[in-house]
C-alpha cells in the first residue's frame, strides 16, 4: 500500500472522530444535493445517490440531514446549486494533484484552491498535466471486523474487483470504473457494512518523497482538504512508513 494511501486512511480515521463531524456531513450533503439533482431522488434508480446515503449513514449522519439534502437536490426544498469542478495542480517534490471540488461560486474556489496552493508550496497545473498520471477508479473500504479477507476476496472478485488490500485495521477494496456499482452493490447485499464508497482518482506510478519535503506535502494535502469547497483530493506520493508514522503522530 502506498504511503499516500495509508495517510489517507489515517485521516479517514480521524476524521469520522474529531471536530471535524460537522464538515464532514456538509461535504456528504452536497454529494447527496448533487446526486439527486443529477439522477433523481429514488436511490434504488440512482447509484450515485446510493453511495452518497449509504457514505452518509456509515458515519451516523442523521437521517433528517439526509432527507433535507435529497429534497434539496430535487428541488422540493430550496437550495443552492452546486458546481463540480476539477482542478488539476502539482504540489512539493513534484507531487501530482486532483482537486475535486462542489462549489456555489467558482471564483471564490478557484481563489481559495490557488492560494493553498501558493502558500503551501504547490501551483495549479494546466489542462490535463496531471489527469494522465491517474485511473479513474472505485474504491470500497471496509473495517477488518466487518468481514474475513478471504471471505471478502471471493465475494469482490467474483463480483469483478480488480484487487484487495489489508492495511491492518481495513481492507480496500479497488474496482475499474465500469464495474463499482456492480461490486458495491454486492457487498451490500452481502450485509457486510462499508465505511466508505466512491468513485477516485488512483496514480498510475508514485512519486518517492522524503523526510526533508514530507511535511510540507502533508502541510499541503492537510489545508486542501480542510478547505470547505474542496471535497476529495487525489495525489502521487509516496512517503516511507516511519517518516509518515511519526508524521500523522504530531
Amino acid at each position: 500500500m502506498s504511503g499516500h494511501s495509508k495517510w489517507h486512511s489515517i485521516r479517514f480515521k480521524k476524521g469520522i472522530l474529531d471536530a471535524r463531524r460537522g464538515k464532514l456531513f456538509s461535504r456528504l450533503a452536497k454529494e447527496i444535493i448533487v446526486a439527486a439533482k443529477a439522477g433523481g431522488g429514488d436511490p434504488d434508480n440512482n447509484p450515485r445517490l446510493r453511495t452518497a446515503i449509504a457514505n452518509a449513514r456509515a458515519v451516523s449522519m442523521p437521517n433528517d440531514n439526509i432527507t433535507r439534502a435529497v429534497k434539496r437536490g430535487t428541488g422540493e426544498l430550496e437550495g443552492v446549486h452546486y458546481e463540480e469542478v476539477l482542478y488539476e495542480a502539482y504540489g512539493p517534490a513534484g507531487v501530482a494533484l486532483l482537486i475535486e471540488v462542489l462549489t456555489d461560486n467558482r471564483n471564490r474556489s478557484a481563489s481559495d484552491v490557488r492560494t493553498i496552493l501558493t502558500r503551501k508550496g504547490g501551483a495549479l497545473a494546466g489542462a490535463n498535466a496531471v489527469m494522465f498520471q491517474f485511473d479513474h477508479k472505485g474504491q470500497i473500504r471496509i473495517a477488518a471486523g466487518k468481514t474475513s479477507e478471504e471471505d471478502l476476496f471471493l465475494l469482490a472478485t467474483e463480483a469483478g474487483a480488480e484487487d484487495i488490500e489489508n492495511d491492518g485495521g481495513a481492507f480496500t477494496v479497488t474496482t475499474s470504473f465500469e464495474d463499482f456499482e456492480t461490486v458495491r452493490g454486492a457487498i451490500e447485499a452481502a450485509g457486510i457494512e462499508m465505511e466508505s464508497a466512491a468513485l477516485v482518482y488512483v496514480p498510475k506510478n508514485y512519486v518517492p518523497v522524503g523526510r526533508d519535503k514530507a511535511k510540507q506535502v502533508l502541510d499541503l494535502m492537510n489545508a486542501l482538504e480542510d478547505c470547505d469547497d474542496v471535497q476529495r483530493v487525489h495525489a502521487n506520493f509516496d512517503i516511507p512508513d516511519e517518516v509518515l508514522a511519526e508524521l500523522s503522530a504530531e
